[in-house]
């Protein structure tokens, strides 16, 4: 403790023993103690080219309690180290100068010199010194910063501010509880030059320039933070308006409730674009060249309540654009290129309101069926919408669009199950329940036996009938029992019989080969209670045959067309007549109808139109009945029967074909026309005109026949092909408006 600052009891008697010496070292101790530094290795700056006979420090104690005559006598008479009355009297405040309050710059290298620097606890002192203080205490203080050379002076200086200075002022001291020695006679002067020549001390210039700092940020502090905002953006607390930004903004204010985004330098809106907004309510994408939104563009935008996405290139929308908006009122898609909507794209707003959709060019096809669908039995509130095309609905109203109009439903074939090896011929059959596939491959020399797999839902194997030049296996269940006929070029032909307790196939009798000789199809039929079937002979020496079940076998009944290489058979039972065609390579087909007094079928007449048919099925659509007719050179035939004989109804182009086949799925009825030299044509049965329309074509290489089989809710087209593999396809339905 400096012993210039003790008591003032005590202090008269320390100044009166104080040596030179002992003055400079308690001068020392004041300024180290004022600037908080340990200058062991510096000099008092006090007492170089003074004189010893007297010295001065000034010091700044804590603010302590203190009888009211101690601090009235501190704060109206500092107490000096030397003199008398005349000294202290020379030392009390001078009179205001006629310049009073003077407003002046001070700036820290042009600064006053100063007496020695204030220590901190006096700078801390003077802001709170008029409320903490006395009377006495703020009328030195008043005193102590309007004097020229103060600390405060210093501190201003410090941060370049104006302060008021007194005109002729004595050098400031320290407010608050100040006690300084002052020098005296030469001591006094050569203080002051040496303050002069060296500047003011470092520790007041640090302490003045820490003050301003820490004046500097609690000024900063009391500033509103700016909001984080893109250079393309102008942002506040809640709201952001963008202009040219090349990316949806990320760097946005976390409160941001509003956003626009215009003239937009980007095209499309990914998925989750917005989800680092979260408490977003207003959101409007007008004016800008979006041309793609992708699923879950909004996701994460649970509070957005209004969406405007205006003038845009957007043709079209993904089903789950909107997906997650579940707070979403006002949704506007105005003046942009729309043509058609998913369906069910706005079932995701539960609580929609307005919805606009003015301004765009709808298709009103089957796309938009469920539109009108949807208007007719929403709780929302829709703009007038108008059609675009096609010309018969230009410039109606979507919402007086009668839903009869549209039809929507098709069909198409798709592939299904690939076989991995070639077949000739294909026969589906039911036996105990389960659904089986009886195929003819010569290339295995098998008759090979597929089963349905209900749970799979495929087709897999089940057994083989060694057949070394199979043409034909055709089945039958005749009493519960499975026989299955098996024709072949060479060899002979046999039928075998299914036994459930060995559960393998047995021969069961031959084929007599001076009938049948060069067997090409097989067709089994029911007369009048009894089983029957032919074969059609292909051979110049052969005879088309016709065999009935007895008892326990087949056996001859009657022979039919010899000799003229007979290539396919179809029985027809209409009107109550069994009639049976027999297709021909060297003449026009020949109608055979049954006689039930002779138990035979008698000729009736032939087929003139075409005289070199390879294949021959029918139909029946309404009451008319069609005979089909392939040719392998030249067009196949859609023939009508009047009542006495057959008129044309159409001619297919089918160079090449051997193989076609008439089905129906579902209502809708189908002709499949193969080819040796192009794809597969599939042809729809159109009422109206009453003749088959193309409708698809498949890609089978040289097909040997087509084969129809539902199999529970699917519904198969088989196609055995000579060349390839062999094809299943599954008929669906299609509904355009989804």
């Amino acid at each position: 403790m400096c012993p210039l600052h003790a008591k003032k009891s005590r202090y008269t008697e320390a100044q009166r023993s104080l040596t030179p010496k002992r003055l400079h070292k308690a001068v020392c101790a004041c300024a180290r103690a004022e600037t908080g530094e340990h200058r062991r290795a510096r000099s008092c700056p006090a007492h170089e080219g003074t004189s010893t006979s007297s010295h001065a420090c000034t010091h700044a104690q804590p603010h302590t309690r203190m009888a009211p005559e101690t601090a009235r006598e501190s704060t109206q008479w500092p107490l000096l180290p030397f003199g008398d009355s005349q000294t202290r009297a020379s030392h009390r405040r001078p009179a205001r100068a006629p310049a009073a309050r003077a407003a002046v710059r001070i700036h820290p290298a042009r600064s006053a010199p100063a007496a020695a620097p204030a220590p901190r606890s006096a700078l801390l002192s003077r802001a709170g010194s008029r409320e903490r203080a006395g009377e006495g205490t703020a009328a030195g203080a008043r005193g102590q910063e309007e004097s020229a050379g103060g600390p405060l002076a210093a501190a201003a200086a410090a941060g370049g501010r104006e302060v008021p200075a007194r005109a002729g002022g004595p050098a400031a001291g320290a407010v608050g509880r100040v006690r300084s020695c002052r020098p005296q006679g030469e001591l006094a002067g050569s203080m002051a030059g040496l303050r002069a020549r060296r500047g003011p001390a470092p520790g007041l210039l640090a302490l003045s320039a820490l003050g301003f700092c820490l004046m500097l940020q609690v000024s900063a502090k009391r500033l509103p933070k700016t909001p984080p905002c893109p250079p393309s953006c102008s942002c506040t607390r809640d709201t952001a308006f963008c202009v040219d930004s090349k990316a949806v903004p990320r760097n946005l204010p976390s409160e941001v409730i509003s956003l626009t985004l215009v003239n937009a330098a980007f095209s499309e809106i990914h998925d989750g674009a917005f989800s680092h907004l979260p408490l977003l309510q207003f959101l409007l994408l007008n004016s800008n060249k979006f041309t793609l939104i992708g699923d879950n563009a909004f996701t994460g935008l649970s509070h957005l309540q209004y969406l405007f996405i205006e003038n845009n290139d957007i043709w079209t929308l993904s089903k789950f654009t909107f997906r997650g908006l579940k707070s979403l009122t006002h949704l506007s898609l105005a003046n942009n290129n729309l043509q058609t909507l998913p369906r069910d794209i706005f079932r995701p707003l539960d609580i929609l309101n307005d919805l606009d959709l003015r301004g765009n060019s709808l298709n009103c096809d089957c796309k938009v069926k469920w539109l009108v669908e949807w208007l007719a039995h929403t709780n929302t509130t829709v703009a007038p919408i108008y059609c675009a095309s096609p010309p018969r609905f230009q410039e109606h109203k979507v919402q007086d669009l009668p839903l009869r109009e549209f039809d929507c439903i098709t069909t198409d074939f798709v592939l299904y199950q690939t076989l991995s090896f070639p077949a000739v011929s294909a026969e589906p059959f039911l036996y105990s329940s389960d659904l089986y596939l009886a195929l003819a491959q010569p290339g295995v020399s098998a008759c090979t036996i597929l089963k349905w797999d209900y749970v799979e839902r495929q087709l897999r194997d089940y057994d083989r009938i060694p057949a070394p030049s199979a043409v034909h296996c055709k089945p039958m269940v005749v009493d519960s029992q499975l026989y299955v006929v098996v024709a072949q070029l060479f060899g002979g032909s046999y039928i075998y019989h299914w036994d459930p307790n060995t559960t393998r196939f047995t021969k069961l009798q031959d084929i007599d080969p001076q009938r049948v000789r060069k067997p090409n199809d097989l067709e089994a039929f029911r007369i009048d209670g009894d089983w029957y079937f032919a074969v059609a002979d292909s051979s110049k020496a052969g005879a088309t045959s016709l065999y009935r079940w007895h008892q326990n076998g087949f056996y001859s009944h009657q022979a039919l067309h010899p000799w003229h290489r007979d290539t396919d058979l179809e029985f027809v039972d209409g009107e109550g007549k069994p009639r049976l065609i027999v297709s021909s390579s060297s003449q026009a087909p020949v109608i055979y109808q049954w006689s039930r007094t002779q138990k035979q079928f008698v000729a009736q007449g032939e087929v003139t139109q075409v005289p070199d048919a390879q294949a021959v099925k029918h139909f029946r659509a309404g009451r008319d009945s069609y005979l089909c007719l392939s040719r392998y050179i030249g067009d196949s035939k859609i023939l009508r029967w009047e009542g006495t004989r057959f008129s044309e109804v159409q001619a297919l182009p089918s160079r090449g074909s051997l193989a076609l086949q008439p089905f129906l799925v579902g209502g809708r009825r189908y002709l499949a026309l193969g080819s040796d030299f192009s794809f597969t044509q599939i042809y729809q049965w159109d009422e109206g005109r009453q003749k088959f329309v193309r409708f698809q074509e498949l890609a089978v290489q040289a097909p040997r026949a087509f084969c129809y089989m539902p199999a529970g809710d699917a519904q198969l087209l088989l196609a055995p092909s000579f060349k390839g593999q062999t094809l299943v396809y599954r008929h669906v339905v299609v509904d355009l408006s989804a």
